[in-house]
């Protein structure tokens, strides 16, 4: 099922999604301090183009971008960027939400919106 989901994900709007991502990550390594941020948008970017079957997790507190340096690069993506990103995907999430077809996708829309206000520190993980 999630194979079907993706490839539907996919084809009506996931390729435009992830795309937009891995360009914005592009962008930002682009010049040498938005690579943290390049590196999460990447990660994005390939979640939103199959996000059925995958969940985002907070990775270990050893590991880097994570703790005091995750938090601190999350309140600058937070301030400059994350906070019109998730707007859009919540927005986008509630409309297909409400038909009955466009609920799974809504679904998606709202894990993008999460990711988007926070992306340093996480890691997608298959479920």
């Amino acid at each position: 099922m999630n194979l079907v989901l993706n490839i539907l994900w996919f084809v009506f709007g996931g390729f435009i999604s992830g795309t937009l991502w891995m360009l914005a990550g592009l962008l930002l390594l682009l010049t040498v301090v938005g690579a943290p941020w390049a590196f999460a948008a990447f990660r994005i970017g390939r979640f939103s183009y199959a996000p059925f079957g995958r969940q985002a997790v907070k990775r270990t507190p050893d590991d880097l971008g994570t703790g005091c340096m995750g938090t601190l690069l999350n309140l600058v993506w937070l301030v400059l960027g994350g906070w019109y990103l998730a707007i859009q995907h919540i927005l986008i999430g509630v409309g297909l939400c409400m038909t009955l077809i466009g609920i799974p996708f809504g679904l998606q829309h709202l894990k993008l919106a999460i990711i988007s206000l926070a992306p340093v520190g996480t890691e997608i993980v298959r479920t």
